[in-house]
């Protein structure tokens, strides 16, 4: 897989940072005093995802780890089945954003076609590309793995992945993704202004270096929604470990494709919604349906 990273020449005085870190001014309000400060913030910018010449998504992200997002947002969208059908990537940065730029195979640039085709038309319902509700909830990979871990684990786990988030401790404004197991200990961890963002940008890191997520914990700092559920089972995650709840959806999905969520996850109690067989001394029950 060939990589390639460049600015086209800018035609306005706005230009795209290529930093996850901006610095801005501001005024400091407190009962003592009111000082001008230096804040780190988080950078946002527009990426558009384009395969074969043809422009998928544009989504907001942090612009760090762009290979590892091209890869994650591939395959957790189902337009690849494996990193290696990414011929090339060609990062283009624009004054109104940054486009990566992706090359598939024969094989997988026959699936995007087809696919393509299937939802161009004026009837589609507009979410994520598709035309149906029965397309916005697919039948989830089914997770077989059978790790199991105790209470001490999933703290150790949470700890390591605090430890590991640089971009949060400089701006306090984005989400982590981590994948920890009990042997290697903190495996990866990708940033992102947004949790579906860093969650893809971890499945890439993990699938270009081979590594499948069976019998690790992935590590959420945000809520579980569907679509964060439905990524884990790409990755092959058994255990989901959040800061936050998951929707009643999540929760659902969770069940159905073998995926034990633990949720409220806090230095002394969490919740386990669902699959509780793998949490070790765990009397907690899944969630009504």
């Amino acid at each position: 897989m060939r990589y390639s990273d460049h600015m086209v020449t800018p035609a306005k005085a706005h230009q795209v940072s290529a930093s996850p870190v901006h610095q801005v001014k501001t005024v400091c309000w407190s009962r003592e005093a009111g000082p001008a400060g230096i804040r780190q913030v988080a950078e946002e910018t527009a990426i558009a995802l384009t395969y074969d010449g043809t422009t998928q998504a544009v989504m907001m992200a942090t612009p760090q780890d762009l290979e590892d997002y091209a890869v994650g947002f591939s395959l957790t969208e189902g337009q690849i089945e494996r990193p290696d059908q990414i011929r090339s990537i060609d990062i283009v940065r624009f004054d109104e954003g940054i486009d990566i730029r992706l090359w598939l195979d024969d094989k997988a640039a026959a699936r995007f076609r087809d696919r393509r085709r299937h939802i161009v038309g004026p009837t589609g319902c507009g979410l994520c590309g598709i035309e149906s509700l029965a397309e916005a909830l697919p039948a989830p990979q089914i997770v077989n793995g059978e790790a199991r871990f105790d209470a001490l684990a999933i703290q150790a786990a949470q700890q390591a992945l605090f430890a590991r988030q640089d971009l949060h401790a400089e701006t306090r404004a984005v989400h982590a993704a981590g994948l920890w197991n009990a042997r290697d200990g903190l495996v990866a961890v990708r940033e992102d202004v947004g949790r579906h963002n860093a969650l893809d940008k971890l499945v890439g890191a993990l699938s270009r270096e081979g590594r499948a997520g069976g019998a690790s914990l992935l590590l959420l700092t945000s809520r579980v929604s569907v679509e964060m559920v439905q990524k884990a089972a790409v990755l092959g995650s058994p255990v989901i470990v959040a800061v936050s709840a998951p929707t009643g959806l999540a929760v659902r999905v969770a069940e159905q494709c073998g995926i034990t969520i633990v949720a409220l996850a806090r230095q002394d109690s969490f919740e386990v919604f669902t699959h509780p067989r793998r949490i070790l001394g765990s009397n907690a029950r899944p969630l009504a349906r």
